[in-house]
């Protein structure tokens, strides 16, 4: 099927033009978004507070030909972006802008897919494409910056060091899924798996959903008589790698229960089940430190969702262990690191 013109051949004035249809109407005519009433409310914004965040997707790093088309690259891209506008205690997006990096021979049509999935992503949550930058490089990238609220019942801001010794952690959904698609995707030497199993598991690498559902149930399951304190942050880097982020960002040690790893069913009896639930990456949940009571009633209210253990007071172990004196928790030699 013939995939159109490439970069090079279109020129950064009709590129920039087709990428314009993604976005609302004169929202890439200008030098810069303007966010008015439209997007932030008919008060301009009110008390509201925008929240924004940048991430960045590699080719060859984050995704490759081989484990993903351009439909699932955009909406990973908006995906891991929101995800982490949820992890704030946004309840929804405003929007995003895009940077585009890619050689010239791009075909349009890989171009276009990614914008489609990126805006498919985007119309589940009411945010919309606000702008964005391209231009030619010796990889494809794309840099997304998204604006998010909070506000319209939540209770405040959700930061990582907020958490206390004896808050409980709280994960809401299962890990390990994503990896194993990922396992799939690259052809890893893997037992026979049900056609299902396989579909799941590719499914939750390529189109993971940022879990603004979350944020709803745990602001609707607080107690009256608690104050909003809330620690968290996504799984995107693995769950182990959250919990950490939490434990030394509020001086704490997260303990972990070994019989509460939030496993996915679908690795049952797999040598890596436990390694890819703790470090596997990329099944953008959210990990929480709640006071006791909210943890249970956010536990309860939220399908999926469980306790996983505790912060504690500082231990010579490091900012995660094992609970029951069961020792650190260090990541395999393989698990993925930035800039490695």
């Amino acid at each position: 099927m013939p995939e159109g013109p490439t970069l090079a051949e279109l020129g950064e004035t009709e590129l920039i033009r087709r990428l314009g249809a993604f976005a609302p109407r004169g929202q890439f005519g200008d030098d810069a978004a303007l966010l008015g009433p439209a997007l932030l409310g008919p008060n301009g914004g009110g008390d509201l507070q925008l929240v924004v965040n940048t991430d960045v997707l590699v080719e060859d790093v984050h995704f490759s030909a081989t484990t993903m088309g351009a439909r699932d690259v955009g909406w990973r891209a908006a995906a891991a972006n929101l995800s982490d506008l949820a992890a704030m205690g946004c309840l929804d997006a405003v929007g995003l802008t895009v940077g585009l990096v890619a050689p010239g021979h791009t075909p349009w049509a890989w171009v276009e897919g990614a914008y489609a999935g990126l805006t498919e992503l985007l119309g589940t949550h009411g945010g919309v494409l606000l702008g964005g930058d391209c231009s030619g490089g010796r990889q494809r990238l794309l840099a997304v910056t998204a604006l998010g609220r909070l506000g319209h019942g939540c209770g405040g801001p959700i930061r990582r060091g907020d958490g206390q010794p004896g808050d409980q952690l709280v994960c809401t959904g299962v890990h390990g899924l994503s990896r194993l698609g990922l396992a799939l995707l690259r052809g890893e030497p893997l037992p026979d798996l049900a056609p299902d199993v396989r579909e799941r598991a590719i499914r939750a690498h390529r189109r993971p959903v940022p879990r603004f559902d979350a944020v709803a149930a745990l602001g609707s399951s607080r107690p009256e008589a608690l104050p909003w304190r809330v620690a968290g942050c996504d799984s995107s880097d693995g769950l182990a790698a959250a919990a950490t982020c939490l434990a030394v960002a509020s001086g704490c040690t997260a303990l972990i229960k070994r019989e509460a790893l939030p496993l996915a069913e679908e690795l049952e009896g797999l040598a890596a089940a436990k390694d890819w639930c703790l470090w596997g990456g990329e099944d953008f949940e959210l990990v929480l430190a709640l006071e006791p009571a909210w943890a249970t009633a956010l536990a309860d209210k939220l399908p999926g969702s469980r306790c996983i253990g505790a912060l504690e007071a500082p231990r010579v172990a490091g900012p995660l262990a094992w609970s029951n004196r069961g020792g650190a928790i260090t990541p395999p030699s393989a698990s993925f690191q930035h800039f490695s």
